[in-house]
């Protein structure tokens, strides 16, 4: 008897627990769809998701990748200054560049020049950005 009570409450308990799960599961879910809406800007966030869509391209020296129709997913990494870039199609990703803050809502690449130079904002992302003899730009918006 005292088997079938301890089971009981075993059970109870495991339902109580799957319950809990299931809501932190479902607010968790709510609160990262709303976090990652298309109107927020990246220099308003302490952490940034976006993809942006439009024309990309990327020259080694032996190959050239380019797409009309690309994308590039940015993410604003922990020290709240540094970006990453995942490319699609086979592009290799940038990663850790830095930025500042020019104007009001937009990021301009930190060490600016002519031949590396990514502007970021709410709407719209340009990179024309070489390192190593490598190419990769970007004209896209969200």
């Amino acid at each position: 008897m005292k088997s079938t009570i301890l089971e009981n409450n075993q059970k109870s308990t495991l339902k109580n627990v799957m319950k809990f799960f299931g809501l932190f599961l479902l607010v968790f879910s709510m609160f990262a769809m709303s976090s990652c809406r298309s109107d927020d800007d990246p220099v308003d966030n302490d952490f940034f998701a976006g993809t942006y869509k439009g024309n990309i391209s990327y020259f080694d020296g032996s190959s050239t990748i380019t797409k009309d129709n690309g994308s590039v997913f940015v993410t604003k990494i922990a020290s709240g200054t540094k970006y990453n870039f995942r490319f699609s199609d086979g592009i290799p990703d940038l990663n850790g560049v830095e930025f500042n803050q020019e104007g009001d809502n937009v990021l301009v690449m930190v060490g600016s020049t002519e031949s590396a130079y990514i502007t970021i904002d709410n709407n719209t992302l340009k990179i024309a950005y070489t390192r190593d003899g490598k190419i990769w730009t970007a004209n896209g918006s969200r």
